[in-house]
């Protein structure tokens, strides 16, 4: 019996289907990659628009020079608005974070760029990266019931709320970001630099550290400033363990407030919907906009003065 031959008219027909529902996929997508990528831009303007506009009214009440005063009393009845309790709050514990995180990160990220071997580095990586996992407020805890008892054993009249605690475990909570983006970035220094300058008889310490790091340096930085941006927006931590006293002083075992902290308090419905405590809320949030977009700013400036092309 003679085998029949597929029909070429209905192959002809399957192929045309085919390709006008592939030249309308091809019309598609591009639209909806638009959509995709507008999305996060709309979102970004309509956050900055209501931190502008509802920040607006606050500054309509409280002058500038008020603003930048270290009284801060939110809730008494002759309210006063000084911010300066909140940002040195914030950038004190943001720069003992720093001083804990870079160090560190930068040292693991040292260790398994030009140390360690490629199956160690395949197993310790990703056990350094699960601490970023770890949520926030399980850090405020235990830098509010093991760090603190700890410390207060070591430095008298440390208090139960301090900005050593939560600054010290912000610090460790860091280390990740600046050891996995800055190994990645020595990881992308090209191994020719390595071996001409073992050829010149430089030790492996001399390797790492004066030929790896400069050529690394633009994604060094840029994970400092990435650790830096996720130390000032943090708040559970520092809202458990930092306290929410107002005050304007450098004694790091003493409670104070940070702007996040400001916001977290208020937001528990400390402040009437429309008052002037409410808009202050904003306020504080585009202040903290303002700083990590300003510190955005600084890294890509130095990225563009210390990146290297190969």
């Amino acid at each position: 019996m003679r085998q029949q031959k597929p029909s070429t008219k209905k192959h002809d027909t399957t192929m045309a289907a085919y390709e006008k529902r592939g030249r309308i996929i091809d019309r598609l997508m591009p639209w909806l990659f638009v959509l995709m990528a507008l999305i996060p831009i709309l979102t970004t303007i309509g956050i900055v628009a209501t931190l502008i506009v509802d920040a607006a009214r606050f500054f309509q009440v409280v002058s500038l020079r008020e603003v930048f005063s270290t009284n801060l009393a939110p809730l008494r009845a002759e309210p006063s608005f000084g911010f300066l309790p909140l940002i040195n709050g914030t950038l004190m514990t943001t720069l003992i974070a720093m001083l804990v995180a870079i160090p560190l990160g930068l040292g693991t990220a040292l260790y398994l760029s030009e140390y360690t071997s490629p199956r160690a580095r395949k197993v310790i990586k990703p056990v350094i990266e699960v601490i970023a996992g770890i949520p926030t407020i399980v850090y405020g805890y235990f830098a509010y019931s093991f760090v603190t008892p700890l410390l207060m054993h070591l430095i008298p009249g440390l208090g139960a709320k301090n900005v050593l605690s939560p600054g010290l475990v912000m610090g460790i909570m860091i280390v990740p970001i600046v050891a996995s983006l800055s190994e990645d970035a020595m990881n992308a220094v090209p191994d020719a630099l390595r071996e001409g300058a073992f050829a010149l008889g430089s030790t492996r310490f001399e390797v790492a550290g004066k030929v790896v790091m400069p050529a690394a340096m633009s994604g060094i930085i840029a994970s400092f400033v990435l650790g830096i941006s996720r130390a000032i927006g943090e708040t559970m931590i520092v809202a458990i363990a930092s306290g929410s006293t107002k005050r304007f002083s450098f004694d790091i075992t003493q409670s104070m407030q940070t702007m996040t902290g400001y916001i977290v308090e208020f937001t528990s419905g400390d402040a009437a919907s429309g008052t002037t405590g409410y808009y202050s809320l904003y306020a504080v949030g585009l202040l903290l906009f303002v700083f990590t977009l300003l510190l955005n700013m600084l890294a890509q400036a130095v990225t563009r003065r210390w990146r290297i092309k190969y």
